[in-house]
């Protein structure tokens, strides 16, 4: 056995409980007051730990996949195989080529990134091309609140006193718009998230109602979400930005809406789709009329990832921040937003590893 050959993958549910200034909004049906992803730890035989995150929709099922699946095929091989995870894709890909068994993938593809940056002993934006910036800006991603101007005012003058510069909403309603924009006035973008409010017939008129508003984006406006022939023709006749790709099934259709321009963002997940996929959007998007702006909802060594690859691509966009009050705040030491802004880390890998809360404590579950 080599130094780099893996002997270890493991996930590591993690679960913050979160509060929003209001009674807990609902996620498939039933309120929700945490946010889960899972941490995946990975470790060679050198001793060297690298770090991972995969989207989570049910901890027990995660783990098992990692058990099961992950896992055993993962260990003994080597870390540096360029061939691992697309080999494991096409094993798998009976097991479905969206959902769990790809986030899982996909956690496991951050950790093959940190780790390799963590043996260079560079920064992962090196490995990206290098950064073309030392900071990110960093916009408040309000949670649902039903179109209640109250909190809505409520919570976006709190980003605002934050430091915060840019406010998206996930809501339906041009009066829900309406009351956010007042709250923030006119010079502070303001994007929507529909998260696939409106068939593609309802979609026009909705969005029309909204213009007056001055939204900045619309966010995945229709069911489906990789309906590209409807999302091109929606962009034909709206005056306003289309965003699409946190809900996409597979990198393949976000590569396809490059390809085609049906939308003006994409918005890959690193922790659904893993960081190679994302870094291959990105650059499929140089020299496009499309922008990647990475859709970053969760707050482990995802974020970091995305926050990297932001960094290192070409065209500036800004790092998506779920605004919610968390009972532990990842890397708020290590690397703090301040007054609305990410300065890079330059640390080798991802630029910090998980705090020890996350893995031992109340945190973990």
């Amino acid at each position: 056995m080599s130094a780099n050959d893996i002997v270890s993958v493991t996930c590591i549910p993690m679960r913050l409980p979160f509060h929003h200034w209001s009674k807990p909004p609902l996620f498939a049906g039933k309120p929700r007051d945490k946010l889960d992803s899972a941490l995946v730890r990975l470790e060679t035989a050198d001793g060297t730990v690298a770090w991972g995150e995969s989207y989570c929709v049910e901890p027990r099922a995660l783990q098992a996949i990692f058990e099961s699946l992950i896992a055993p095929l993962a260990c003994g091989r080597a870390a540096d195989d360029a061939g691992l995870v697309p080999g494991m894709q096409r094993v798998l890909h009976n097991l479905g080529r969206s959902g769990p068994v790809l986030h899982a993938l996909a956690g496991l593809d951050i950790a093959l990134w940190d780790l390799r940056a963590k043996r260079e002993k560079v920064p992962l934006y090196q490995l990206l091309g290098g950064k073309k910036r030392d900071r990110v800006k960093v916009y408040a991603s309000l949670l649902q609140y039903y179109g209640d101007a109250s909190l809505l005012t409520e919570v976006t003058q709190r980003a605002l006193a934050q430091g915060y510069r840019e406010i998206k909403l996930h809501e339906r309603t041009a009066d829900a718009l309406g009351a956010a924009r007042a709250s923030v006035g006119r010079e502070v973008p303001v994007m929507v998230d529909t998260n696939c409010a409106w068939l593609p017939s309802e979609a026009e008129s909705a969005i029309a109602a909204m213009l007056v508003h001055d939204p900045f984006w619309i966010e995945e406006p229709i069911w489906q979400p990789e309906d590209e022939q409807a999302l091109s023709a929606l962009k034909q006749r709206v005056p306003v930005p289309l965003a699409v790709g946190e809900n996409a099934s597979c990198a393949w259709a976000l590569q396809q809406m490059v390809k085609s321009a049906a939308v003006d963002y994409v918005q890959p997940s690193v922790i659904k789709l893993g960081l190679t996929s994302a870094f291959d959007i990105s650059q499929a998007c140089q020299g496009t009329e499309v922008t990647c702006a990475p859709q970053v909802a969760f707050f482990g060594p995802g974020f970091l990832a995305s926050l990297h690859l932001i960094a290192a691509q070409q065209k500036e966009v800004s790092l998506e921040r779920l605004y919610v009050e968390l009972a532990h705040v990842p890397y708020g030491d290590s690397v703090p937003i301040r007054d609305g802004w990410l300065a890079l880390p330059d640390t080798p890998g991802l630029g910090a590893d998980p705090e020890p809360a996350l893995m031992q404590g109340s945190f973990a579950r």
